[in-house]
């Protein structure tokens, strides 16, 4: 362990520090007492007299030097909102790349402008919000150096206009979206960021260092001029009326389905939100992609609930690749079906160095299992700058069990090592208890150094899962295991005269399994990228060796038609993948493998296209593939998805989403209209199909068959 260490500091002292602040560091805002024209451009008087901030520094692809088109923001301010303006000059308009009206647009294909703001002004939490020319949003939530969450939706709004000069955009951000200190002046960090995808061009007005992502509060410059400011509507109030339908047993026969329900939050502080839910319902939610599983341990789906991705960062307590000890999809699902919450209560929000997030939720009965209620609290204190120590307490509880874990972690964070390198250090303890037994071998651990910059990014951790920890509301990919997990990824800027923005190496990778019950070797997977490189145009192209080692203790379905023995397995593999500029009408990407797996042979293939017709109309299919040939049995795993989005104006879109692999021979088709007829209000009408098995299918008798109409609207006083 020594000498993994004293290497690990070896690679940190390699790089220098570099300058990455830009005068003025500051941006005054405004206070405005007249309306906005709310247009999206930026030629009333009062954008004429407020500061503009104008330097901006390219962090790609000449690091240091001046942006090569002017950029311009300002930000003024009235009793309820924040407005930002945005003056995107551009010489040559016709290069411009816009692509759709979409909301959660793609970024990394378009022309867009970021901006970032932590009202808490703490070098940890944030906002981030994006737009392109057409004034399409996404957004994500800000919780670490490198941390984003971009599954939330704030309540925000943007208007574009385009013209032969650039593109030009206003902002509008309630204060109620927004948690700030109590204060009667206010200073916020702040930070923008200009994509130009012709020229792969990325430009910053602070922290333009390669080692830092725009969501590293630290590196932020500061929002100045606010005050007095305070919440005028302390109370947010969202009913919603679903009416709909769904088979009823057998295909053809359908059950009329209604429900209503409500949220009410109320901010108890400007930075501390109380949320009380009664029936909550999904109906909106996307469909998860399905998932094809070629190993033996649990896979994990992203949660896409809006409910539980506001205020996500209070409730994270993660213990290395996906497992974590709070995940929300285990509350309200059950084998992948829908449970009714009932309703519940939700305190998350921040007060001084005090970071809070309280969950409680009643979830329905099924036929097999009681209602449940499951608790979440979680609790960390900052410490310094950017580090912090905290603890969680999570409880599932029903009339057939009680489970319990709680746990301490800590973490210290810095972005000034060396000047301006990254570093951080965390550790954390978690146990559980069942029924009130402590049951033994049921405490597990994590230690995490990491080193994520530039040219280096140095990661080494050491965890225990021990077998008799149960995690209720948690999940666990694997369980009963100590495991090393370390690994350097290299990324040199070389080979410019023949068009190469960077190499990207990685000469280990490394993970390493033992059973922690028994003591002995389990697992290990040891891989290299020999061969990689990002080009100047954006294009990809990497290659890549792994090496594995697996005991099996006992037997496992690899498909319907293929079983693995217990034993032990030495095989090896390569892989070849490139990506082209996602920036491009038609951008394509594919990975190709082989190797010897187990005791036999895999080859496989992902591939996935997408076209971009006009900013309306964007499509994207995925196709991947795996023939497995183990002795005399061959067995071919397909899977395709296909998308379709269609916005008619960044207020309304109908998307369409169709699956199908051959392993469960099921076809699912998910297609889903969201109108939002003013910002925070929302309606959708939700259509899904499946058929089961694909060649017995009748296409008007699909044996999945659910429609739902269901309107949000959001009231506040």
């Amino acid at each position: 362990m020594k000498s993994v260490l004293g290497l690990f500091f070896l690679l940190v002292a390699i790089t220098l520090a570099s300058g990455q602040t830009t005068a003025p560091a500051a941006l005054q805002a405004t206070r405005i007492h007249e309306v906005v024209r709310f247009d999206g451009s930026p030629s009333e008087q009062i954008w004429s007299t407020t500061q503009h901030i104008r330097e901006f520094t390219q962090r790609e692809p000449e690091v240091g030097k001046p942006a090569t088109e002017s950029t311009e923001v300002a930000v003024v301010y009235d009793e309820q909102n924040l407005w930002v303006a945005v003056w995107c000059y551009q010489k040559e308009m016709s290069k411009m790349v816009a692509k759709s009206f979409q909301r959660d647009f793609d970024e990394d294909g378009e022309d867009n402008v970021q901006i970032v703001i932590s009202p808490f002004n703490n070098h940890r939490n944030g906002y981030q919000f994006m737009i392109n020319p057409f004034g399409a949003r996404m957004d994500a939530l800000v919780s670490g150096n490198e941390e984003t969450n971009e599954d939330w939706n704030g309540v925000w709004d943007a208007r574009a206009v385009i013209t032969p000069e650039g593109w030009f955009a206003e902002i509008m951000i309630p204060f109620n979206t927004l948690k700030f200190q109590k204060s009667e002046v206010q200073e916020w960090a702040l930070n923008v960021e200009r994509n130009i995808q012709y020229k792969n061009e990325q430009s910053r007005w602070q922290g333009w260092s390669r080692d830092h992502n725009l969501a590293n509060l630290a590196v932020a410059g500061k929002l100045t001029g606010i005050e007095g400011i305070y919440y005028t509507q302390r109370f947010e109030f969202k009913p919603y009326a679903l009416g709909g339908w769904q088979l009823n047993g057998e295909p053809g026969k359908v059950k009329p389905v209604g429900k209503m329900g409500a949220d009410l939050n109320y901010n108890v502080t400007a930075n501390l939100k109380l949320n009380l839910t009664v029936n909550t319902d999904f109906a909106q939610v996307e469909a998860d992609q399905i998932q094809v599983n070629l190993t033996r341990f649990n896979l994990y789906y992203p949660e896409k609930r809006e409910f539980f991705l506001e205020g996500d960062n209070y409730f994270q307590f993660n213990l290395g690749q996906s497992s974590r000890v709070f995940y929300t999809r285990k509350i309200g699902i059950e084998n992948f079906e829908p449970v009714n919450v009932l309703g519940g209560v939700r305190l998350f929000g921040k007060e001084g160095p005090h970071n809070i997030g309280f969950l409680s939720l009643q979830t329905a009965a099924t036929d097999n299992v009681p209602t449940t209620n499951n608790t979440i609290m979680r609790y960390k204190h900052d410490i310094g700058a950017q580090s912090y120590i905290g603890g969680i307490l999570t409880s599932k509880y029903n009339s057939d069990k009680h489970n319990l874990v709680f746990g301490i972690d800590g973490s210290y964070t810095t972005s000034k090592l060396f000047g301006d390198k990254n570093f951080v250090a965390f550790g954390c303890v978690t146990a559980s208890v069942d029924n009130g037994q402590w049951k033994g071998n049921n405490v597990g651990y994590r230690v995490m150094l990491d080193y994520p910059n530039e040219l280096i990014d140095h990661y080494i951790a050491v965890a225990s899962i021990p077998k008799n920890f149960n995690p209720e509301l948690g999940f666990l990919g694997r369980q009963d295991y100590d495991a090393i997990n370390w690994k350097m990824d290299f990324q040199p800027r070389a080979l410019k005269k023949l068009g190469v923005r960077k190499l990207l190496l990685q000469p280990w990778n490394l993970q390493i399994y033992r059973t922690n019950t028994t003591r002995k070797l389990e697992t290990i997977n040891f891989a290299i990228t020999p061969a990689g490189v990002l080009f100047e145009s954006g294009d990809e192209l990497t290659y890549s060796i792994s090496w594995d080692y697996d005991r099996l203790t006992e037997e496992f379905e690899l498909t319907d038609s293929i079983m693995i023995p217990a034993g032990e397995y030495k095989f090896s593999g390569h892989r070849m993948g490139f990506e082209t500029y996602q920036g491009r009408r038609i951008w394509a990407e594919a990975d190709f493998s082989t190797g010897t797996f187990y005791d036999g042979r895999r080859s496989g293939m992902e591939a996935g296209v997408g076209l971009n017709v006009n900013q309306n109309l964007n499509l994207m299919g995925q196709y991947e593939l795996d023939q497995l040939q183990f002795g005399e049995t061959s067995s071919w795993v397909h899977q395709v998805a296909a998308y379709v989005n269609y916005a008619f104006n960044t207020r309304i879109d109908l998307s369409f989403f169709g699956q199908w692999n051959n392993e469960s021979d099921r076809f699912l088709l998910n297609f889903r209209v969201h109108w939002i007829p003013k910002i925070g209000s929302d309606f959708y009408f939700v259509l899904n199909n499946g058929y089961e098995p694909v060649h017995q299918a009748e296409l008007l008798r699909p044996e999945i068959h659910s429609g739902a109409a269901k309107l949000v609207w959001r009231i506040t006083f």
